[in-house]
């Protein structure tokens, strides 16, 4: 019974085949639908071409095909169209004569066959197969913010790449700094899913994971979207991202900062450094110049020692230790040996120099530093370089010569290193004053700041011929400064004020003349000072030849002066007069222009 059977069923295919050959007419394959393709949310626009064919069908009717299940959706009769009950209902209407069936807002779910049938003069259809197309958003990664180490026997989990919102479903692709990435055994993996929204998108998320090695600390990783729109293939990138990769450490080693040479003072910075990740625990320590152990430096930060300011006990070899915690091995740095440059001890010989005027006088000065030093002599008060090197001899010593002398001690190669000491010169002789005498304007009843300064070895005291508080300042050790607050009286106006400096030596006086301020006083001169103001001068001013007391003016002095300006004033005023009535009467003779101006006024 079996053999029968086989035998009918490879006739009955044989037979088939041979009427598809012949060209049997109904049995020839159904061409292929028509491709429409359309952005989701735009309209698709779907053509009937039995209306090309058969020109105007009064009889058509429309149908969406979905998994080979036919559902009528539209009927077109005498060119009037009808929707039909269903998910289509309000999309559909008809253009191009009813020749075109416009779908408008296209989901994904409408992308399926449609069939347009007519039915005279006889039955036909048209099939059309509509492609719907949707760009994903931007590309979203993140890293694997926990690192992998590269000592992981497995691929790891270097970033998760998530497109949301595309159809149909993007392609990936993964880049590795700018390279793609494809599937390597125990090496890359891509793993990617999809979720399908409501809307019918697609949500793509791709994982890649990777065994990777200490070059990839800086490698930037990203992933690519694929996709077809209407108008062609396109594609999106996301941002880059990198990785925390850990490996041990192999290699230790200490960084000072700021690089060249230091000097006294300096912020420096000394700083562990080591090759793996994370790094080991650190810690510093310098070499005892007289035990030559090593002895741990206490630091503010994990490998970093701060000297501030630096100084040149600083200086000695330092060493780093880098203690892994994973696998507790400690690798030691080479030594480096750190030098703080510097200038001390600086003295001057002799310390305290004293000396008659007329005599010589030799100072010297020397100190200690790490480096060759130049010296130099300065003048204390007007900063004048004196002498380059370390004597500075001094000849015929006037009192002008007395003071201070300053040495600068300083290192040509390191900019700002340097060190300075300042010796006083007492040349001794009697008080010499600031100035010798001065005019104060003052008002009445008010109280006047005054000050007399002098100067002399042994140092002077001041003194003043009016009682009120006076106190003395010390300017430098052979000059002293007085200030004496006094109330201006009708008495004071008319004695003046007197300081008298004295020593061992002798004895030296300055006097000041006290004037009313008023409103015809001329503008007072530079040997004058006016109101409240503090009455100095200059200490180079010479008006000391002489040690004896000077006596004030007396005040009838002052009224001849007054008597003598009036005088004149009135002389003037006669001779003024006597001119204009000369004038007037003609004989004073006149310019050219004038007399003729005159006779023309006589005239008129």
């Amino acid at each position: 019974m079996g053999l029968p059977r086989l035998i009918c069923a490879f006739l009955l295919y044989a037979c088939c085949c041979c009427r598809r050959a012949a060209g049997v007419p109904g049995e020839a394959e159904q061409p292929a639908p028509e491709l429409v393709e359309v952005e989701v949310g735009s309209t698709a626009l779907l053509k009937c071409s039995l209306f090309q064919s058969q020109g105007n069908l009064s009889h058509v009717d429309w149908f969406s095909v979905h998994k080979e299940k036919r559902v009528l959706i539209f009927r077109v009769r005498q060119g009037q169209g009808q929707s039909e009950p269903g998910e289509y209902q309000h999309r559909l209407s008809l253009q191009d004569r009813g020749a075109t069936l416009a779908l408008t807002q296209v989901t994904p779910h409408d992308e399926r066959i449609f069939l347009c049938q007519g039915k005279r003069p006889r039955s036909q259809e048209h099939r059309i197969q509509l492609r719907v197309y949707k760009a994903p958003e931007e590309p979203n990664i993140q890293a694997n913010a926990l690192g992998i180490p590269v000592n992981s026997k497995e691929p790891s989990e270097v970033a998760t790449c998530v497109g949301r919102n595309g159809y149909p479903i993007p392609q990936v692709i993964w880049y590795k700094n700018g390279r793609p990435l494809k599937e390597e055994k125990n090496r890359v993996h891509i793993q990617s899913s999809q979720t399908v929204e409501s809307s019918g998108l697609y949500t793509l998320q791709s994982i890649l994971k990777a065994q990777l090695v200490k070059e990839d600390k800086d490698a930037q990783f990203y992933c690519e979207l694929n996709y077809r729109l209407p108008s062609g293939n396109h594609m999106k990138e996301s941002r880059e991202v990198t990785v925390p990769v850990f490996y041990p450490t192999e290699k230790v080693w200490l960084e000072v900062e700021p690089v060249g040479m230091l000097k006294e003072g300096d912020r420096v910075e000394i700083r562990c450094l080591a090759d793996g990740n994370p790094p080991p625990h650190f810690s510093i320590s310098k070499q005892n110049p007289s035990t030559r152990e090593a002895e741990e430096e206490t630091t503010v930060d994990n490998g970093v020692l701060v000297l501030e300011p630096a100084r040149k006990e600083h200086s000695g070899l330092y060493e780093c230790q880098g203690l892994d915690l994973d696998t507790m091995i400690s690798l030691p740095s080479e030594a480096q040996e750190l030098l703080v440059n510097y200038v001390s001890d600086i003295r001057v010989s002799p310390a305290d120099p004293e000396r008659q005027e007329g005599s010589s006088l030799t100072l010297t000065c020397e100190a200690e530093s790490s480096q060759a030093l130049e010296f130099q002599w300065l003048r204390e008060e007007t900063g004048q370089v004196l002498e380059r090197g370390s004597v500075l001899q001094l000849h015929n010593l006037k009192r002008e010569a007395g003071g201070g002398y300053r040495c600068v001690a300083s290192v040509p190669r390191i900019p700002g290193l340097n060190r300075t000491q300042l010796v006083n010169v007492a040349i001794f002789g009697p008080p010499w004053m600031a100035f010798k005498e001065r005019k104060v304007w003052v008002k009445e009843n008010t109280v006047l700041n005054l000050s007399c300064e002098a100067s002399g070895h042994p140092r002077p005291t001041i003194s003043w011929n009016v009682n009120s508080t006076a106190s003395e300042q010390d300017q430098d050790p052979q000059r002293v400064l007085s200030t004496l607050n006094v109330l201006v009286t009708p008495e004071l106006l008319k004695t003046g004020v007197e300081c008298t400096a004295s020593n061992d030596l002798g004895k030296n006086t300055s006097v000041l003349f006290l004037e009313l301020v008023n409103l015809t006083t001329l503008t007072p001169d530079s040997n004058t000072t006016t109101g409240l103001s503090t009455s100095t001068a200059s200490p180079h001013t010479r008006a000391n030849s002489t040690s004896t007391e000077r006596k004030l003016p007396e005040p009838e002095s002052q009224g001849v002066v007054i008597v003598a300006v009036i005088v004149c004033i009135l002389v003037l005023a006669v001779l003024g007069a006597v001119l204009y009535y000369l004038y007037k009467k003609g004989k004073l003779p006149c310019g050219r222009s004038g007399k003729q101006e005159m006779e023309r006024n006589t005239s008129i």
